[in-house]
Order: structure tokens, then sequence, then C-alpha cells
């Protein structure tokens, strides 16, 4: 997710917690516009304003974002909805978890632009290898077995030595019609946004990396290919492109409308809660939240308290549990040399009881005091 800038680091008091009283009571024209599908009606109905960001955030900066996985299944997660934010890190998590339904909210209208640009390419690919070449602007192979039991080295060397289609032009015209067929209302603005965020996977490859408003990307940054080839602390691969039984997953999930994307505000009191009903409507409970390190700027905005609210009226059971992501130089036990993030997993009602219960104060103590 984002870095920290030159914000204030440290949380606010958190007085008056909303948390345990909670816990108690349970734009522009369109350049088209086509009736609703299911898929588009349910993102305009849980979505809320967005904001705007001078920055294109296409892929995650949280190099560590794997090191999770093994506390993942050691705990048994697994169903339920899953909730996240940001790009497409959010797929290895519910590749591992399984949901029915899966969440990804982000208060950047941007993001769910991206995750258009995801879906489409989901709906047109058969497999792994012809998802990437089409992300990255390369020819498909020809169909073969083979591709289905690529590893990610076959699958990176592909693209690195592939020269770009014949005309990038065509390959986007066919994504945008993709897009058009969703039913989502777009601007002409939102349609040139979506195209500058492909012709750069197409123009920088794996070596794309994430971009903050600083004068120059941080050393520290992952490309897409460390990400790609990024494991968990023992050295086992599980980004969603490693295995094409994840990849059939997310992409039955994809073409049955069931990754939605949201823009919301964390700290807001629209899109969650509206969220959070159509859980509990569909009789499910949050088996994750992935809310990668926004509880740091929630904390400098004076959010979390109503984000602690939302986080309780999520339908969950005690297994539910959160990820998130610190930076800014602290140091964790669950922290490994030579990256920059550290990734994180609490149960749900833990992070809940620790506020409301006096243990923890600020952002601060949630970080250095978490068991």
């Amino acid at each position: 997710m984002r870095a920290p800038t030159n914000r204030r680091r440290h949380g606010l008091a958190f007085v008056g917690l909303v948390v345990a009283s909670v816990l108690l009571s349970g734009a522009a024209r369109p350049a088209y516009l086509q009736a609703p599908s299911t898929f588009a009606a349910r993102v305009a109905q849980l979505s809320e304003r967005g904001g705007d960001f001078d920055f294109d955030n296409l892929i995650s900066n949280e190099k560590s974002y794997l090191h999770v996985i093994p506390a993942l299944h050691a705990a048994r997660v697994t169903g339920g909805a899953y909730v996240g934010v940001g790009p497409d890190q959010n797929f290895s998590y519910v590749a591992q978890i399984r949901p029915t339904i899966a969440f990804v909210v982000d208060i950047r209208r941007d993001n769910m632009l991206l995750q258009l640009l995801f879906k489409a390419l989901f709906s047109m690919s058969a497999t792994r290898v012809d998802y990437m070449s089409q992300l990255f602007g390369r020819p498909v192979p020809p169909v073969s077995a083979d591709w289905r039991k690529a590893d990610v080295d076959r699958l990176a060397k592909y693209i690195d030595e592939t020269p770009e289609v014949a005309s990038v032009n065509r390959l986007r015209a066919r994504v945008d019609a993709v897009i058009r067929s969703f039913g989502v209302p777009l601007s002409a603005k939102d349609l040139a946004t979506i195209d500058r965020f492909h012709r750069k996977f197409i123009a920088e490859g794996l070596g794309l990396k994430f971009e903050s408003p600083a004068p120059a990307p941080k050393g520290y940054y992952p490309t897409y290919r460390e990400l790609l080839f990024e494991t968990d602390r023992e050295g086992h691969q599980w980004n969603f492109l490693a295995s094409e039984d994840d990849f059939q997953f997310l992409r039955t999930l994809e073409r049955r409308d069931l990754v939605v994307p949201v823009v919301g505000d964390l700290g807001g009191s629209t899109a969650m809660n509206a969220i959070s009903r159509m859980v509990s409507a569909r009789g499910e409970r949050v088996s994750a939240f992935y809310v990668s390190n926004v509880e740091f700027y929630l904390s400098a905005d004076g959010k979390f308290q109503s984000f602690l609210g939302n986080v309780a009226r999520l339908p969950h059971t005690e297994r539910s549990i959160v990820i998130r992501s610190v930076f800014g130089g602290y140091r964790l036990r669950e922290s490994v040399p030579g990256y920059y993030s550290t990734s994180l997993v609490q149960p749900m009602d833990e992070l809940l009881t620790g506020f409301s219960n006096g243990r923890y104060k600020t952002y601060e103590d949630l970080l250095l005091l978490s068991r």
C-alpha cells in the first residue's frame, strides 16, 4: 500500500472508543451507459465517492507480503468472505484462503479501475501464461499442456524474451471491450486511466515498480519480478501465479463476479458498513481482512476509532484475522533482515478487545504490544 510520508508518525490517543458499544449492540457524465449488470450494481451499491492521489499504485510495495501465509494455514483461515485493500497482492491471499466472495476496497477510485483491468484479463485468459502475456502485452503462446505445469521461472523468461504484440492498440481495444461488458459506468477519464495503467505494465514489464510521491522510487520498493518470485520465510512460493490451481480458482471467482472492487474508506461510514450488510445477508463471516498499512494513515487522520467500529461490525468468528503491513523502521519480532516492510497477522477479536479494554491506546501500542 502507500509508503509513509513526512506526516505524523505517531498515532493519537484513542479516547472514548466506540468499539465496546459496537461489540455489545451487535461524477463526470459517463462516456457510455449500459443497463447495470449484477456486478455493476454491486460495485455501485457498495462504493462511495473516492479520493485522488498523485501517483499510480499499480503493484504492492510490501516485499514481505507472503511471510504470513504459513500463519494463515496454521490458523485454518479458510472460506467465508475476504476483505482487502490495494492491487493484486490480494490475489495471493485469496488463492490461499479460498473465500466464497472477496471485496477489494480502496479509497482511490483508480484502484477500482485497476481491478477492472485485472478482471478483464482473467476473463480473457485460460491459463497463467495467457494472463501474464496479455497483462504485459506479449503474444499469447500456442495452447500447450506444458504451460499449465510451468514454474514462475519459465513464465518470467517468456515475458522477458518475447517482444511486444504487433499492435498494442488492438490488444487495448479488446481489453476495453471486455471492461465495457461489465456494465460499470466509466467516464472518458476513467477509460484513459485504465489505458495508461495497462500501457505501463506493457512498457515496463517485470521491472515495474511501485510509485510514490517522492522524487524518485525508493531503492527498497520491489519490482513486479521480485513480488512474483517472493516466498515465505521457509522459501515456499505462494504468489497466485506460481500455481495453475491457484490461478484457476481466482479466474473462476472473477468470472462469477465474486471479486468485487469497492471505492471506499476503511474509516468511513458508507462502504464498510455496506460490505458488512452484504456479508451478513449472504450468511457469511469475514475470514480475513487485509488492511496493508492503512491503519497508520487512519491513526494520523483521526479516523482510527471509526475504523475499529467498522471492524467490529464485520460478521466474523474467533478465527477471523487481520493481515497488516508495517513500515517506518519498526523492528518487530516478525521483521526479517533485508525487508523494509513487516507483514503480520492478528486475530480480529484481539485487535478489538485490545482497544476496548485499554491495553492498546495508540497505533504504536498495537504494533509493540500485540502478542
